[in-house]
């Protein structure tokens, strides 16, 4: 069993971090104060702090994508990720990736999506259908 991870980002808006992590993203409030805000996402725990925000870049290249660099996301079960795609897209989300499949038919095939949050952060969903592909090398 895996422990909880923590990462602590900067968002330039709480309310609006809360309307989409919590609403939209389905994540549960935990603490906050006046300048930060944590959630438990996917059983992981995520503080967003007022703050500038990082500059990010399309400079990694997975595949044939250019991905949004430095980003964070979350591993999910195949039918997981299909209806958080589901949620994203009927809530109109801008996707930087579409939902998509990659490597298809060969060891690690995944399914991914690149969305930002309000404040731009960007995210990566990424879904299989055997978890234990995930550090597969061939």
């Amino acid at each position: 069993m895996l422990t909880p991870f923590h990462l602590a980002i900067n968002v330039l808006d709480l309310d609006q971090t809360r309307i989409f992590y919590r609403d939209i993203l389905g994540a549960k409030e935990g603490r906050s104060s006046t300048t930060w805000v944590d959630f438990s996402f996917f059983g992981h725990q995520l503080s967003f702090h007022l703050g500038p925000v990082l500059k990010t870049e399309n400079t990694g290249y997975v595949g044939k994508d250019l991905v949004p660099m430095p980003h964070f996301g979350m591993v999910l079960t195949l039918p997981e990720w299909q209806a958080l795609a589901k949620r994203l897209e009927m809530a109109e989300i801008s996707f930087v990736i579409p939902p998509s499949v990659r490597f298809q038919g060969e060891s690690g095939e995944q399914w991914t999506m690149f969305f930002r949050d309000p404040s731009g952060n960007p995210i990566e969903i990424k879904g299989f259908s055997n978890l234990e592909q995930v550090f597969a090398s061939h």
